[in-house]
C-alpha cells in the first residue's frame, strides 16, 4: 500500500543510474511506500555504494538490458550523458518496453502531490539546509518525510517516509532528464520555499546569467499566494534576483536581510546569535565549519521559527547535535593528527567557501587542496577563468585528471591547460593521474603544519580514502 501519496500508480520501478545521490534517495522513498524497486549503474562509488548496501536494494552492475525485470511497471532514467539509447543498451531496452519512462523529479512530484512540500533551492547550501531542516524537525518530535541529495550523518539516512504531513525536498535547477529540459524543482509544486544563495552555475546548460535565473523566477511565480518564501542575500546573484521579484520575500544573510547573525565566536565549535529585525532570537553552538554553514543554519532557523515548526530551544539543541553531511566538509579520519576534510567542489563558489572555511578554522596550517575537475563547469573552456582565483588561500594544489564523461558534449579543457592557468595565477599546482603515485606525492607534502581539503563531486581516483589511510600510518593521532 502506498503510504505517502495515492498518486504514484506503479507497483514496481526500475532505476537506470541508481548510483546517483538523487536517484538512490528516490528509490528508497519508493521502496518505503511499497513499490518493488530494482536498479542498475555502470559502477557505484562511496558513499552511495555504502548507502545502497545498507538499504539492501536490488542493484546490478554494469548496465545491461537483462537488468530490467520483466515485470517493471515503470522505468526511471537518470540525467547522465551516458544514459541515451544510442550508446546504452539498457536505456534502449527501456524505451523499447513501452512502459512509462520517468525522471526522479517526476517521481518526487507524484509522491509529494498530497503533502505539504517544503523545497530548498539555490546554487549552494540546499543539501545542507534540507538535512538541517529534517534533523531539527525530527529532534523536535515531528516525523517529516524527506529526500536529501547526499549521504547525511544527521539524519542517519538520505530519504525516509514519515507519518507527518511535511515532505522536505532538495530542489535542483539542473534539467530533469535527457529528454526533459525543465529544472527538477519545477515538478515539485512547493507549499513553502527556502532559497539559498544564488551564483551562476551549470554553464553548459545555462550559458548566461539570465538563462540561469529564469527557472528560479518560474518556480516562485508558480507558487501559491499564501506561500512563505525565504531567500538568502548572500550569493553573487541573490540581490539582483530578489530585486526582480514582485511578491513579498523574507530575507536572511550574515549581515544583510530581515534575519542576520552577530557575535560569531569561532572555534572547534562555533557559537553565534541569530537576530530578527535587530532583536536577538536565539544563540546557538555548532560543530560545522565555515561562514557558509552559519548562513545555512541561519536560513533554516529563520524558516522553521517563522512557520512555528520548532521552538527556539528545540532549534538550539538540534543545531548543537547536528553532525553534517558526508562530502560537505566532513572530517575524513580521526586517526590522524592532520586535519583532513572533504568539500563538495562542484562549483567555483562551493570551492571558495570550503577553502575559506578551512582557512578560518585552521589559520596556522598550510592548506593542501586535492582537487578533481569533475563537473562540466570545471571542465568547460568558458569558465577557465575560475582557476585564476578559486584556490586563494591554498599553499599547494594537486589536480587530479579531469573526468571524461560527456567530454564530447562541450568544449572540454585538459589537465595541462588547467595547470597552466593555475601557474599563471601564481598557484603552486601539480597534476596527478595515477593513484598509487599520487598518494606518495601528496604524502611527501604533508607535515604537522598542514591541513588537507579534498574538493570534488566525483571519486577522485580513490584518494579520499587512500590519502587519509596513509596519514593514519605516518601521522597517527
Amino acid at each position: 500500500m502506498n503510504q505517502l501519496s495515492p498518486s504514484f500508480p506503479y507497483a514496481s520501478a526500475h532505476f537506470i543510474g541508481i548510483g546517483g545521490v538523487g536517484m538512490s534517495a528516490t528509490a528508497m522513498l519508493l521502496r518505503d511506500v511499497g513499490v518493488s524497486v530494482t536498479g542498475s549503474d555502470e559502477a557505484i562509488y562511496p558513499p552511495i555504494s555504502d548507502v545502497l548496501a545498507r538499504e539492501k536494494l536490488d542493484v546490478r552492475t554494469p548496465y545491461a538490458p537483462a537488468n530490467i525485470p520483466a515485470n517493471a511497471a515503470c522505468i526511471i532514467i537518470g540525467k547522465n550523458a551516458r544514459l541515451v539509447p544510442e550508446t546504452n543498451a539498457e536505456v534502449a531496452e527501456a524505451l523499447a518496453r513501452g512502459v512509462p519512462i520517468l525522471s526522479f523529479a517526476d517521481v518526487l512530484g507524484l509522491l509529494g502531490a498530497s503533502r505539504t512540500a517544503i523545497v530548498a533551492a539555490g546554487s549552494f547550501g540546499k543539501t545542507t539546509s534540507v538535512s538541517l531542516m529534517a534533523h531539527c524537525l525530527i529532534e523536535a518530535g515531528l516525523d517529516p518525510s524527506f529526500m536529501i541529495g547526499a549521504a547525511p550523518l544527521s539524519p542517519g539516512t538520505s530519504a525516509r517516509i514519515g507519518k507527518g504531513e511535511l515532505l522536505l525536498l532538495e530542489g535542483d535547477e539542473y534539467p530533469s532528464s535527457n529528454t526533459d529540459p525543465r529544472s527538477k524543482f519545477l515538478h515539485y509544486s512547493p507549499t513553502h520555499l527556502l532559497l539559498t544563495p544564488l551564483a551562476h552555475d551549470h554553464v553548459n546548460v545555462f550559458p548566461t546569467i539570465e538563462s540561469y535565473l529564469a527557472p528560479f523566477t518560474q518556480l516562485i511565480e508558480n507558487m501559491p499566494a499564501e506561500a512563505v518564501i525565504f531567500a538568502s542575500t548572500g550569493g553573487e546573484l541573490s540581490e539582483r534576483f530578489l530585486a526582480s521579484l514582485t511578491r513579498p520575500i523574507v530575507t536572511y544573510g550574515i549581515d544583510k536581510g530581515d534575519w542576520r547573525v552577530r557575535d560569531i565566536a569561532w572555534g572547534e565549535r562555533t557559537a553565534f546569535t541569530i537576530t530578527h529585525e535587530g532583536r536577538d532570537v536565539v544563540r546557538v553552538e555548532a560543530g560545522q565549519l565555515g561562514l557558509h554553514n552559519i548562513e545555512n543554519m541561519l536560513g533554516v532557523g529563520a524558516f522553521l521559527l517563522t512557520l512555528g515548526l520548532v521552538t527556539q530551544q528545540d532549534f538550539a539543541a538540534a543545531i548543537a547535535s547536528f553532525k553534517g553531511i558526508r562530502r560537505r566538509l566532513d572530517r575524513k579520519s580521526a586517526a590522524t593528527r592532520i586535519p583532513m576534510f572533504e568539500g563538495f567542489g562542484s562549483s567555483y563558489d562551493k570551492a571558495r567557501s570550503a577553502i575559506a572555511a578551512m582557512r578560518q578554522h585552521f589559520p596556522a596550517r598550510r592548506l593542501i587542496v586535492v582537487f578533481e575537475p569533475h563537473t562540466f563547469s570545471w571542465r568547460n573552456r568558458s569558465t577557465l577563468y575560475w582557476y585564476d582565483d578559486a584556490f586563494e588561500g591554498a599553499a599547494e594544489v594537486f589536480v587530479w585528471k579531469p573526468a571524461e564523461q560527456g567530454a564530447g558534449t562541450h568544449e572540454q579543457i585538459g589537465q595541462a591547460e588547467i595547470l597552466g592557468r593555475l601557474a599563471a595565477g601564481g598557484f603552486n599546482a601539480e597534476g596527478l593521474s595515477e593513484a598509487g603515485a599520487a598518494v606518495e606525492r601528496i604524502g611527501a607534502a604533508l607535515g604537522d603544519d598542514t591541513a588537507v581539503l579534498f574538493l570534488t563531486s566525483g571519486p577522485l581516483g580513490g584518494l579520499i580514502e587512500s590519502v587519509p589511510a596513509w596519514a593514519e600510518r605516518h601521522f597517527p593521532a
